[in-house]
């Protein structure tokens, strides 16, 4: 009885360990699965833009330059306050001989004396030539440049993003293509080897098919090959773990309607960085030949100051002692040898300011150029797009017929896979074709100064 009891302890103590270990498993797993599905994210191309440029290194790396200008800005902005300073010195002399004798009369100093002086000044600039001014506004034109160099990255970083995210969008639609064929071809298989057994066909077909296959198979294996640097790469751009399965949401790739050349140049000097750049820069130069001018002229400046001069050894005032003259005045400076030495430093600062006049010239011609390449090679894209839906029409009817040429026995097994193949390469590149023509929309959006507008 003893032994039975003990027994059924042993059965229901290893059931219920079975039970545990059953129910570890499963929670293993199911945290196994939450991780996988963690890791994978459905982006649309505005929210990846948004994500990428809320964790882009470099545009907060264009914000420290931003804070760097700044700081200058009232460095320039603090030159026009007053400068005051205070200054303490003790000192004292030792002196062995202190007799002096000249002639009929002599007079004798102590043998030791002690001195205290301090000094406290404020100097107030009241004219300058107009330095201070010149200082503030340069500073406040090197302000605005380095906010449009952040505008100008923003545009690069979202190009870069939407780049990335169209590759990857081509890569998993051509991937959908070779699924649904690799479907189409099995099924072409399975009816050869069902031909084959009835005699229909030669073994030569069925292999025809499966040679399709294994090349259609390849194809998807480049292009896996292709995705995992792509994602990794986006994930990158993106801020998010390496580790995620990134899949990108239907993106617009033929909606966009086309306007004349002209109205993307326009478009294009209104809004463009380089160009109200270069604007800045010429009003920076023209400032600095003022400031340049402004060394020739003298400078007046108040000033007043406080000494305190004691006598005793005792730092701290005693009557008798000391005393405590204050000052107050004008100090008037002029450097007139800038007159003939300053000449060739206002002539360099108007050759800076020529080059950038000529530098606009040159950047308005390759923004003309630049905006004029995107809006042929947008154009040429629709252009595609359209040639390849008609043939995506005519692969497909060309398909229809060859099955049914094969179905009869009209026509070889060659002719059937050869026309499964024109289809399937149709429809690959019309799916490239889309993407291109999405993402030269975007690259013709972005010469234009308006991809982040």
């Amino acid at each position: 009885m003893i032994k039975q009891i003990h027994k059924s302890t042993q059965v229901y103590t290893n059931n219920k360990m079975l039970l545990l270990r059953h129910i570890f498993t499963l929670l293993l797993l199911l945290a196994t699965v939450n991780a996988v599905n963690a890791q994978d994210r459905t982006l649309t191309l505005d929210e990846a833009v948004k994500l990428g440029l809320a964790n882009s290194k470099i545009l907060k790396y264009s914000q420290a330059k931003i804070d760097q200008a700044v700081s200058q800005y009232n460095q320039a902005k603090d030159l026009a306050l007053p400068t005051g300073s205070v200054s303490y010195m003790y000192s004292r002399a030792q002196i062995p001989a202190n007799t002096l004798n000249l002639g009929e009369s002599s007079f004798s100093l102590p043998k030791s004396a002690n001195a205290n002086l301090g000094i406290a000044s404020i100097a107030e600039p009241i004219f300058a030539g107009g330095k201070f001014k010149y200082a503030k506004e340069s500073t406040d034109l090197l302000v605005k440049i380095a906010r449009l160099d952040v505008d100008n990255d923003k545009d690069q970083v979202s190009y870069g993003i939407i780049n990335a995210y169209y590759n990857l969008y081509k890569v998993l639609q051509s991937r959908k293509v070779v699924e649904q064929n690799l479907t189409s071809i099995d099924q072409q298989i399975k009816q050869s080897q069902r031909f084959f057994e009835q005699g229909l066909v030669t073994k030569n077909d069925v292999l025809r098919f499966q040679l399709q296959r294994s090349n259609i198979e390849l194809n998807g294996i480049d292009l896996e090959s292709n995705r995992k640097v792509i994602n990794y790469n986006l994930d990158v751009l993106l801020g998010l773990p390496e580790t995620t399965q990134i899949s990108v949401d239907q993106v617009n790739t033929t909606d966009h309607p086309v306007l004349p050349l002209t109205n993307y140049i326009d478009t294009a000097f209104a809004n463009r960085q380089e160009i109200k750049q270069l604007d800045l820069r010429t009003r920076y130069a023209e400032t600095n030949i003022k400031n340049t001018r402004a060394d020739r002229l003298p400078t007046l400046a108040a000033t007043v100051g406080a000494y305190y001069l004691d006598i005793a050894l005792n730092p701290l005032p005693s009557r008798g002692s000391y005393i405590t003259p204050i000052t107050a005045g004008l100090t008037f400076s002029w450097n007139f040898g800038s007159l003939w030495t300053n000449k060739n430093r206002v002539t360099e600062a108007r050759i800076v300011r020529d080059q950038t006049l000529i530098n606009k010239g040159i950047t308005t011609d390759s923004l003309k150029n630049e905006v004029n390449q995107n809006y042929q090679d947008y154009v040429t894209a629709l252009s595609k797009v359209n040639l390849l839906q008609a043939s995506i029409a005519q692969a497909t009817e060309n398909n229809r017929l060859q099955e049914s040429r094969y179905k009869s026995n009209i026509s070889s097994a060659t002719d059937r896979a050869d026309a499964q193949t024109l289809l399937y390469q149709a429809q690959i590149n019309l799916e490239l074709a889309k993407a291109d023509a999405g993402l030269a929309y975007y690259n013709l959006l972005k010469s234009t100064g308006k991809i982040n507008k």
